[in-house]
């Protein structure tokens, strides 16, 4: 069982911008090579942290409008919301070192 949730346009705002903690978001689509490199690290990430952080995944090509409001240009794009604020942000395939930098402060 995945231990990263599926958003949706429709549940974006209730489950990024209104938890009460840090929230990784990835924003992926089928037809992207670097989204299936990445995903199975964002999968050990929610695993480990999971009790911390928040780490959920949006597929771009279903939800057209959270990625045009959160100016994702690029896939896979990984933010970090915090308090339902942006707080990083990351385009392309990124090592599991630099994510976990990213939502370290926060565990």
């Amino acid at each position: 069982m995945s231990a990263v949730i599926e958003v949706t346009d429709e549940t974006f705002d209730q489950v990024v911008l209104k938890s009460d903690k840090p929230v990784m978001v990835e924003y992926w689509a089928d037809w992207c090579g670097p989204c299936k490199q990445v995903a199975p690290v964002i999968e050990e990430l929610a695993q480990a942290h999971g009790d911390k952080v928040t780490i959920v995944k949006m597929d771009t090509n279903v939800n057209p409008v959270t990625p045009a409001n959160n100016h994702v240009l690029g896939l896979p794009t990984i933010q970090v919301y915090v308090g339902g604020e942006l707080v990083k942000a990351f385009k392309g395939a990124k090592a599991k070192s630099v994510l976990l930098g990213a939502i370290e402060e926060y565990l």
